[in-house]
Order: C-alpha cells, then structure tokens, then sequence
C-alpha cells in the first residue's frame, strides 16, 4: 500500500538524486537522514532502499567512465570492506530489533560526521597510501555501509587526499559505492528482507532517481554547485543534530 510516507520518500529521493548529481555525494546520506528524522518507514528498510538506488545511479556513471578507476586502491579497499559490511549488516538488524535509540543516535553521528567532514578541505598527500591503509579505512566505512547504506565518509577522506587524478579519485569512489552496495544488498536478500514496502519504495523512488538525475544533468540551475554544496551540508548537519541530541537525551535519562 502507497502511504504518504512513502510518498515523500520518494520526493526526498528525487531530491537528494539531484543535489548528489550537482555535488558528487548526498545520496544516501539525504535519504537515511529524510527516514530518521520524520520515522518515513523503518531503518533497515530505508537502508535497503538506499541501497538500491545508489546502485542504481552510480551503474548510469560508471557505464562511460569504468576505465579512470585505480584497480590497486579499490581492490584493496573492497578486502578490508567485504567483511565491515557484513559486521554493520548484523549490528542493524540487532540494533534495529531492541536498540533503536542507540541506533538513531548512531545515524545523527554518522550524518553530522559526514557533513562536518565532507566541509573540511583535504590536504593531498606526496605519495599514495599503502595497502594497508585501503583496507583499513575501506572496514571502517563499510561498518557505516553495513548500517545505514552510506559507506562513504572514511573513504572518500581516504581517496581525496591520494595524488590521484581528479577523475580517478571520482571514478574509483563510484566503483567502490556500486560494489558495497551490491554485497549488500546480497546480504539483505540472504536475510530474506525483501518485504512488499522495500519492493513498492524503491520500485516507485528508481524512475524519479533516474529522472531528477537526467534534469540535473541537462538543465543545471544558474546556482554554483558550490553553493548547492553548502547549503544541502548545513541541512545534512542539522538534520544529523536533530537526530543525535533526542536520542542522546533518551540515553542519558533512561527513559
């Protein structure tokens, strides 16, 4: 049944499709931050959703740009991410089933953290990273993928301050998204979640993804993307603030 839950899901998906169009990043961290903050549908269901439709859109990008992808970075970055999303996968369903405060309160962290991140510039470095610190960073940020489908923060700190090519360092980042979330969305399928509201919410959201992005692409508002970068980080952050400070409160009285 189409509720109007549902329904404003999918405006804020067509919404964030745009801004992650003019931006580079917002997807999922828009869509987890609309589901927490006004309780759309359940967050294990909305991260599925999530999931689906960044698979979706970075599938468009990488049909044309695959070959910019730096194959050392991103093999090294899925090994140490493979088994963090499994670690998140199984943190949500147990948070998500008797503490789903500490779960909100996860949430408003992650997207405040994100926000607040993402801001910051980034100083490159002389040489690349090792290996090592690809898998590292790439289990830390599928711990947050695992959780709530938005893999990105670690890693993209990670890749913007390597002395890669802009469009590697894009392309790469895009690769490692569509493959997170394709093992993701294997262990949610594993897991037998594939409920009617996943199937009617991301079947109704992919058209206005596809659409929102296809407008973004051939009639860019007269707005710098700079400043559509800003402002979509001042309501990311205060949406993560909305969501951290009641649940921190409810952790803290007890009740």
């Amino acid at each position: 049944m189409i509720t109007p839950a549902i329904i404003c899901f999918w405006i804020v998906a067509g919404c964030a499709a745009w801004v992650q169009t003019m931006t580079g990043f917002g997807l999922g961290l828009i869509l987890m931050a609309a589901a927490g903050l006004f309780d759309l549908m359940p967050l294990p269901v909305a991260a599925s959703v999530t999931s689906a439709l960044v698979i979706l859109n970075t599938s468009t990008i990488l049909r044309r740009n695959w070959r910019h992808v730096d194959r050392a970075s991103f093999g090294w970055t899925m090994l140490g991410a493979v088994p963090g999303l499994v670690v998140g996968f199984l943190l949500l369903g147990w948070l998500a089933g008797s503490a789903l405060t500490v779960l909100k309160l996860l949430l408003g962290l992650v997207i405040t953290g994100a926000a607040i991140q993402t801001a910051m510039s980034r100083q490159s470095l002389k040489t690349r990273s090792s290996s090592a610190s690809f898998s590292i960073t790439g289990f830390a940020g599928a711990i947050m993928g695992g959780l709530f489908a938005t893999s990105g923060p670690p890693i993209i700190w990670q890749y913007y301050r390597q002395p890669f090519a802009l469009d590697a360092i894009r392309t790469s980042l895009i690769a490692i998204f569509f493959a997170t979330q394709i093992v993701r969305m294997s262990l949610v399928g594993a897991s037998g979640h594939f409920d009617k509201q996943f199937l009617i919410t991301a079947l109704g959201a992919a058209p206005i993804v596809l659409t929102a992005t296809w407008f973004a692409r051939n009639y860019p508002p007269n707005i710098s993307p700079a400043v559509i970068r800003r402002i979509a980080l001042i309501l990311l952050a205060l949406s993560g603030i909305a969501l951290l400070l009641p649940a921190a409160v409810l952790l803290t009285t007890g009740a």
